[in-house]
């Protein structure tokens, strides 16, 4: 199975400069753990804002977050695969870097997202459960 079988297409992306605010009202009304940072121009990476990454930044600043924004926490440049791969690497992949999502590009051009849960839910589906 291909990680294109798996990915999700509907991937929630915000602005480098949203506050972290923002990008938790995101979070909750699109009901996503992670939001995909948008790339500033086109030869730039894309980066990965996620609920980790949030209470990282809440627990550094003693809960005061008022004048971070996305950029300030987001991982980027965030780790991709392409489409194209089995599914099998994209879970070697997030066990050898200990991150539950991966981001799906073709020539630089977000595609979709997955994530570890995506890959376990596929592996249920092919065992019939």
């Amino acid at each position: 199975m291909l990680v294109k079988d798996v990915m999700r297409t509907d991937v929630s992306t915000i602005s480098p400069f949203a506050s972290i605010k923002e990008a938790l009202k995101k979070m909750r009304d699109q009901e996503v753990k992670a939001l995909v940072v948008d790339k500033q121009h086109p030869h730039d990476a894309y980066g990965i804002i996620t609920y980790t990454s949030i209470l990282k930044a809440v627990y550094a600043e003693d809960g005061d977050i008022e004048l971070l924004n996305v950029y300030d926490i987001a991982v980027k440049p965030a780790i991709t695969i392409s489409a194209d791969v089995e599914i099998k690497y994209a879970a070697r992949m997030m066990v050898n870097f200990n991150i539950k999502r991966l981001l799906v590009v073709e020539n630089n051009q977000l595609k979709g997202i997955i994530s570890m849960t995506d890959i376990i839910e596929s592996l249920f589906k092919e065992i019939g459960e």
